[in-house]
Formats: structure tokens, sequence, C-alpha cells
């Protein structure tokens, strides 16, 4: 018999949809503060384990879905690049991590009851 926890940490992912196209969620939030952390996009994408092809087609999708620029790019050269997330893009993305916080504390009691149909994470292997 498989035993159950109550310590399973569930996290519900947020995500803003405009359309068929996320506008913005973790992965995406995930890269935002990257971008900011790291000054460039190929920096950010390494950091966080992601292909730099993948990481500029999520800025493009972002910068396209948001009424202003998410991510400002500066071409490569002798200074080399850099990126860097806009003063409208710090403020999506504060209001992104408010709501993924309001979103979960909402929901904490019923993450709590739903975590009772888990296996226990020792024994999932």
């Amino acid at each position: 018999m498989t035993t159950h926890h109550s310590d399973h940490s569930q996290t519900p992912r947020l995500r803003v949809l405009l359309g068929e196209v996320t506008a913005m969620g973790p992965g995406k939030a995930m890269l935002l503060e990257a971008i900011r952390d790291k000054g460039s996009i190929s920096a950010a994408a390494r950091s966080i384990g992601m292909s730099y092809r993948r990481a500029w087609d999520l800025v493009e999708t972002m910068n396209q879905s948001f009424r202003q620029p998410m991510v400002e790019t500066a071409k490569g050269g002798a200074g080399g690049g850099g990126a860097n997330v806009t003063e409208f893009g710090e403020r999506v993305l504060a209001r992104y991590r408010e709501m993924e916080a309001r979103a979960t504390a909402a929901i904490q009691t019923d993450l709590e009851d739903f975590s009772r149909f888990l296996v226990d994470t020792e024994n999932a292997d």
C-alpha cells in the first residue's frame, strides 16, 4: 500500500492567454527575471537551461503580445550586445508574480486536499 503525505508541494502554474498564445506564464516570467539578472538573452537562457532559440522565440512572443515591449535588445559587435527588461516589462512581471501568489493562496486548502490523491514522492519512482 502506498502512503500519502500532506506535505506535497503543489503550485498552480498560471498562464495568461492571448487567443491561443501564452502571453505570460512561468517560463516567460523566469526568462524575464534571468534577462534582468544577466543582461543578455543568451546568458539568461544558459542560466535557466533554455536554448537560445527558444528564449528568442519567447521574447518575440512577449513583445508581440503586450502593448509595449517587454524586452529591449542591443545588437552585438565590438562592445557586445545585450538585453534588458523594460520598465513596462518589470511592471507586467511584478503583476504576474502577484497574481500567481494570490492564485496559490486562494486554493491552498484545495491543494492540500488534492495532495491526498497523489502518491508519496518517495515511492513515485
